[in-house]
């Protein structure tokens, strides 16, 4: 083909679209309209339109003046992947843990103020609510989304905090903007999070993030336990190597 035919067929809004998708990629916590046309280089009337295709499309959320990309890309790669979900790769890890274990063994993507539930292995039920491929639960409060959280950028992190909407789950929920950052910089320094009853009472969690080539986190898994039977100290010694070990196998072949 030569230059002028190519020039003909290349589709430039589509390459300015595309482009937009991956500028929302690096910004798991969302992007208002002024920053993506600062980003993206575009007028704020251009990014605006790229940004509601995106979200008429289902490939973006919007909520108030903030736009963060869906989980649709997900369903994208499970058919470029042969029809199968991406973790279906690492389900037979994550049941080797939860049957080890005789726990749940869940795995999870950040999606704006949430953890979205991407795989899932079930134990004894702990939670009052049921929990599926597709749930969602609040960031602030989980041992995947404090795992998450983690791997933002300083800036992306300091604005989720001042805009997530943050509520005493339980009376230990934390929901001082101090003592949440200090808590998701002690999970970035200890390569896991531990939440104690922050969601619901009885319910204990750990979680450890998976990263790309790049060292970027692009997931975290965790285990989930009745207070009962863990206490903080036994998640961290019996659980905590089962999950770095499955880390390391999922990393193996899942990271792209």
């Amino acid at each position: 083909m030569d230059e002028e035919a190519a020039s003909r067929d290349h589709v430039g809004s589509l390459e300015r679209g595309l482009a937009v998708m991956e500028i929302l990629a690096r910004h798991p916590s969302g992007m208002t309209l002024t920053g993506m046309a600062e980003d993206a280089g575009l007028t704020r009337a251009g990014a605006r339109r790229f940004l509601l295709t995106l979200v008429a499309a289902g490939y973006a959320t919007q909520d108030g003046r903030v736009f963060s990309l869906s989980p649709r890309l997900l369903a994208v790669a499970r058919t470029w992947l042969g029809g199968g979900s991406l973790w279906s790769f690492a389900a037979p890890i994550m049941r080797a843990v939860a049957t080890q274990l005789n726990e749940a063994c869940s795995a999870a993507i950040l999606s704006g103020q949430d953890v979205v539930y991407v795989a899932r292995i079930p134990g004894r039920r702990i939670l009052s609510v049921s929990l599926d491929i597709g749930t969602r639960l609040p960031a602030y409060c989980t041992s995947m989304g404090r795992m998450l959280l983690a791997g933002l950028a300083p800036e992306e992190l300091d604005k989720f905090l001042h805009q997530a909407t943050i509520e005493r789950r339980t009376p230990k929920t934390v929901t001082d903007i101090g003592l949440l950052a200090e808590a998701i910089g002690k999970a970035k320094a200890n390569g896991f999070a531990i939440v104690d009853e922050e969601l619901e009472l009885g319910l204990r969690s750990i979680a450890v993030p998976i990263r790309d080539r790049a060292g970027g986190t692009v997931a975290a898994i965790n285990v989930s336990t009745q207070s009962a039977r863990f206490t903080v100290t036994e998640m961290e010694r019996e659980i905590l190597p089962a999950l770095l070990g499955a880390r390391e196998r999922i990393e193996d072949f899942f990271v792209v």
